[in-house]
């Protein structure tokens, strides 16, 4: 989406992510509403911006505290950008066939955990433009797209994983927040 990019100030306010267990990050992200639209206007940039300095590939309105059905994604990293911005996103059908992935997540820093999906989605979501699409996806971008669909709805990565491997991640994020502190 072109007219995204060129909106995108280098100067941009970055947003504080929120990281895990913050309590924002299990709430259920409520639609973007028509009211909405000056303060997802504004929120666009100042997101994508973010994303791009921590570096990420995508994220969610809950990661930086706001409550609303909004993601960002862009797959390109170093190279030409090509944000994708999905308004109310939902997924419409999923394979059958599955896929065993490493992930991670910008609310959990430098913890990673092999995750099994779907292998392709479809998800229909509004653009900025107020124009509804739909997008089939595969491999990463099918993986992503789930990724932060789930975060609108309260669900972490680490949340498809054992418990017991669940609870290993989160000590050991804790352990690296409490050093970070420290340093």
């Amino acid at each position: 989406m072109t007219d995204v990019t060129d909106a995108l100030p280098a100067e941009a306010e970055r947003l504080r992510i929120l990281i895990a267990p913050h309590p924002a990050l299990r709430r259920k992200a409520r639609a973007v509403a028509a009211a909405d639209a000056p303060a997802v206007r504004d929120l666009i940039p100042r997101m994508l911006a973010t994303m791009y300095a921590a570096p990420g590939i995508g994220l969610a309105a809950p990661q930086v505290g706001v409550g609303l059905r909004l993601a960002v994604i862009d797959l390109q990293r170093e190279e030409r950008r090509e944000p994708i911005v999905l308004i109310n996103p939902e997924i419409v059908r999923a394979s059958a066939e599955t896929e065993t992935r490493e992930e991670g997540c910008l609310s959990l820093p430098d913890q990673y955990a092999d995750v099994t999906r779907p292998r392709a989605v479809t998800v229909r979501f509004e653009g900025p433009d107020g124009v509804r699409r739909e997008i089939l996806a595969e491999g990463l971008m099918a993986r992503c797209l789930q990724h932060e669909i789930d975060h609108l709805d309260g669900v972490l990565f680490i949340d498809h994983l054992s418990s017991l491997r669940r609870s290993m991640i989160l000590r050991r994020l804790a352990k690296a927040q409490r050093e970070k502190a420290q340093a």
